[in-house]
Formats: structure tokens, C-alpha cells, sequence
């Protein structure tokens, strides 16, 4: 169950970048007029396929997901009939075979950038550095902090994430000057007196 739960995320990671690698190369070579023959995603004894579009281009998938292809009309493959010469990879002019080698690659750094913005968009959770009391009379409490209060900064950390401050006062030589953080304290429960600092 454990392996599954990494194998499976793995495929159809991979598969995704595949797809995404092989549809540039597809969707180049159709706008620069060549003639798509087969689009396979995997390798090896095809498992599904089926013919469509003008062209009645093979869209296949095959036994081995870990790779794909694009398969276009090319002469030095197999003849090609002089009606469809002009529709030929290797009759096309050089900058329009370095975009289709290249649109493969190319798209997926644009997936890259469009799944980065997504997750800068959706933002990430992390845990909180919350503050748990367990005795009511502690130091800590007749300091005034309470239960849910957070540290939101520290002299020792300025500039770093609330929870990299732990770890970068752990990691602290011996000995360490006093930290100083900054609590962010939740609402006092009605009815109850939140308890106040006492100086001598």
C-alpha cells in the first residue's frame, strides 16, 4: 500500500510531462504544415489506438509509459507520394525543424512556470509555532501569554518564517543571548481577565 502511494503519483506525474513534451512537438508540426502520422504516448506493443482527425493521425497508447513519440512523414523513413512531399519533416527549412525539436522542451518550462504561479497562487500550509500551556499558574502564563498565543518574529531571526525561528534558535551556539520574540495573543475567552504583567 505504501509502494502505491508513491507509484502511482510517480506515473501519472510522468505521464503528465509527457503528454505535455509530446503535444508540443505535435501541435508545432501542424502549424508548420507537416503531416502527423502517429502520436504515441509509451513505448513498446500499443494498447489503444485510434485514427483522427484530417490527417487520420494514430493517437496510440502503448504498454511502457516512461517515454513517447511523435512520428511524422519523413523520406528517409518510407517513400512518400509527390502529392505529400511539401508535407515531408525533412523538406521543411531548417528553423522549422529547430521548432519542432524544440517545442517539446518548451512546453514543458511553460507546464514549470504555470504549475510554480499555481502553487503561489493556492500557497502552501505549514505548522504554526503555537504556544500550549499546560499549567495555568506557569512562568509563562503569569508573563501573560496564553494558550494558541503565536511567534510571529524573534530579534535573534529578523526577516525569517515564523516556524524557522525554532530552528534557528536551536541551532544557536552555547551560550545564547536571550530571545526576544514577537507573540501575536488570541482573544480572551468572555468573561475571563486576561492576566497582566507584574514588575517589581
Amino acid at each position: 500500500m505504501n509502494l502505491l502511494s508513491y507509484l502511482v503519483p510517480f506515473v501519472l506525474a510522468l505521464g503528465l510531462l509527457i503528454l505535455v513534451h509530446e503535444l508540443g512537438h505535435y501541435l508545432v508540426a501542424r502549424w508548420c504544415g507537416v503531416k502527423v502520422l502517429r502520436f504515441s504516448i509509451g513505448f513498446g506493443k500499443p494498447l489503444l489506438v485510434r485514427r483522427a482527425g484530417a490527417d487520420r493521425t494514430e493517437w496510440a497508447l502503448a504498454a511502457f509509459p516512461l517515454g513517447g513519440y511523435v512520428k511524422m512523414l519523413d523520406e528517409r523513413e518510407a517513400p512518400v507520394a509527390p502529392a505529400e512531399l511539401h508535407r515531408a519533416f525533412n523538406r521543411q527549412s531548417v528553423y522549422r525543424r529547430f521548432a519542432i525539436v524544440a517545442a517539446g522542451p518548451l512546453a514543458n518550462f511553460l507546464l514549470a512556470i504555470v504549475l510554480y504561479w499555481g502553487l503561489f497562487v493556492a500557497g502552501t500550509e505549514e505548522l504554526q509555532p503555537r504556544v500550549a500551556l499546560a499549567q495555568p499558574s506557569s512562568i509563562a502564563a503569569t508573563a501573560g501569554l496564553r494558550d494558541g498565543a503565536c511567534t510571529a518574529a524573534s530579534e535573534s531571526c529578523t526577516g525569517t518564517p515564523a516556524s524557522a525561528n525554532i530552528c534557528a534558535v536551536a541551532d544557536l551556539p552555547m551560550p545564547i543571548e536571550p530571545v526576544r520574540p514577537t507573540m501575536i495573543m488570541p482573544a480572551p475567552p468572555a468573561n475571563v481577565a486576561a492576566p497582566s504583567r507584574h514588575r517589581a
